[in-house]
């Protein structure tokens, strides 16, 4: 019984984590269905992010530091889309005022909305980092990832090697969270793994209600490539890198043992 009241209780703190990308996917499916008038679809996302936006942070759900941290992801996504919808990797078929080199702007709020999940979770789970790298590995591998997503297209795709070394860097390192008084713990490489998964699961429920479209989903829609994991794994690597590079260096900690994030208030009213 124990058991079963921690995994709700995990679950619920899950959940409120996932505000942002919820109301992300839930605006997708409303506007799929429901034709908003005045405006195309891709404008009313991004009025609905931009909302969104405000009211967690208005409300307290987000300091003015994570949305700093929010605000880099939108800008790294933002820029990565521009890139793969030029290369033809997918697309945004749709018409949209808010529209950049092919990439609707509210396009950036679901790379933010991985960054929102991550400093959530973070928060209310009282994270803590066993065993963390030093910096000067954690953030060339970090840029290596990113610049592959790029490089790959004109030179050989390395993917694989750089998640060798992921794997070899963090070998060592574990992930504590806290779920009301008991403390658990978790290898850093394990959970990647679990929330690229989770991030595919989550592609495949975008690209259904046309978040956007990859090439083979033109006709009709199929489900997303199982290979896309890896690419969702080294994206989310990225984002936890930088996150986590992000806190050590706010709280001015070494880079090495342990890296402690305190949780003033388990529902995050905290305006720092």
């Amino acid at each position: 019984m124990r058991a079963l009241k921690q995994l709700v209780r995990f679950g619920w703190m899950q959940a409120l984590s996932c505000l942002f990308p919820v109301v992300i996917f839930a605006s997708l499916a409303i506007t799929k269905i429901i034709p908003l008038p005045l405006l195309p679809r891709y404008d009313w996302l991004l009025i609905i992010c931009l909302l969104m936006q405000w009211w967690m942070l208005y409300s307290g759900l987000e300091s003015k530091d994570e949305l700093k941290v929010i605000t880099l992801f939108h800008i790294i996504g933002l820029a990565l889309e521009i890139y793969k919808v030029h290369m033809g990797s997918w697309s945004y078929p749709e018409e949209g005022y808010s529209k950049v080199f092919g990439v609707p702007l509210y396009s950036g709020f679901m790379y933010a909305s991985v960054a929102s999940y991550l400093c959530q979770a973070w928060r209310r789970l009282d994270v803590n980092l066993v065993d963390w790298p030093p910096l000067n590995l954690v953030v060339p591998l970090a840029g290596a990832i990113y610049l592959n997503f790029f490089t790959h297209h004109y030179w050989i795709d390395v993917r694989w090697w750089l998640s060798g070394l992921v794997i070899i860097v963090f070998w060592k390192s574990w992930v504590t969270y806290k779920v009301g008084r008991k403390t658990y713990r978790m290898p850093i490489v394990f959970s990647f793994v679990l929330i690229g998964f989770f991030i595919w699961v989550a592609e495949n429920i975008a690209t259904f209600f046309g978040a956007w479209e990859y090439p083979y989903q033109t006709n009709a829609w199929s489900l997303v490539h199982l290979g896309k994991v890896s690419s969702w794994l080294l994206l989310v690597i990225v984002s936890f890198l930088i996150v986590a590079s992000l806190k050590q260096v706010k709280k001015q900690q070494p880079s090495r043992g342990v890296t402690h994030v305190h949780n003033p208030h388990i529902y995050g009213y905290d305006k720092n």
